[in-house]
């Protein structure tokens, strides 16, 4: 239950799927949570629900594409809690589901500026504060399709590639400063984002058999599949994981 207790952690897209999950669990192990999401009535229920069970949590609205709301944001966080020492950046979108050469520029924009630019503006921003508590953990979601590839969604898959590469970058940027960083790797989690995709396919009723079967051990994961790994790397027991690659998905990716 004190994995991670007097340590402040940040989840942005945290009021529903992974980053919900995350927040309760690390919120169970001890941390201060900063549930950060633009669904701004989903993150005060969460924070209202973890705060009747005894725990710390607060709720903040926040774009992680836009620069200046992720600084205030953060320079607010730290002023509650005192500090800040781990970042989850799990906020995301899926974005259009098109062959390249009919996508438009703004449905391009539109995924690189939330899951590339966001994990951008919150690792820069939330760098001073880490340095001042000594320190922390940077832990930020990729994909399976951060590793291998699949013939949809190119916006997606091009900003998980983003964002692992950024991972690997940052973690030797700042290793020397305690400050570490690592990725992870979901297969398909039983998520609303996963759930509005499968909706999406013409037959959906078919399409989650079939999307189960993608992952040797026979079904789609749980948020707190997620979650627990996240625990782990923000916790003291990664110590010495840095440019890592969690890779949390049924074995899709060992074939």
């Amino acid at each position: 239950m004190d994995r991670l207790k007097k340590k402040v952690a940040v989840v942005t897209g945290g009021a529903l799927g992974l980053g919900r999950a995350t927040a309760i669990r690390m919120a169970e192990e001890g941390a201060a949570v900063a549930i950060c999401d633009v669904l701004l009535p989903e993150a005060n229920t969460l924070a209202d629900e973890l705060a009747a069970r005894g725990f710390e949590a607060c709720a903040w609205r926040l774009d992680v594409s836009r620069e200046g709301d992720v600084e205030r944001t953060l320079n607010d966080i730290a002023r509650r809690f005192g500090r800040i020492d781990v970042l989850v950046n799990n906020a995301g979108v899926a974005g259009a589901n098109k062959p390249t050469d009919m996508l438009t520029e703004a449905e391009w924009d539109f995924v690189q500026a939330i899951n590339v630019k966001g994990v951008f503006f919150c690792t820069k921003h939330v760098i001073p504060h880490l340095r001042r508590s000594g320190g922390g953990s940077i832990i930020n979601l990729s994909s399976i399709y951060g590793l291998v590839s699949a013939p949809d969604v190119p916006p997606y898959h091009a900003s998980k590639g983003a964002v692992r590469l950024m991972t690997k970058t940052d973690a030797l940027l700042y290793a020397q400063e305690k400050i570490r960083v690592n990725s992870i790797h979901p297969g398909f989690i039983w998520t609303p984002m996963v759930e509005g995709y499968l909706k999406d396919q013409e037959d959906p009723a078919a399409a989650r058999p079939l999307v189960d079967a993608l992952h040797p051990l026979g079904h789609m994961g749980e948020p707190d599949d997620i979650a627990w790994g996240c625990v782990y790397l923000a916790s003291d027991e990664s110590k010495f994981v840095t440019g890592a690659e969690l890779v949390i998905d049924g074995g899709y990716t060992a074939r």
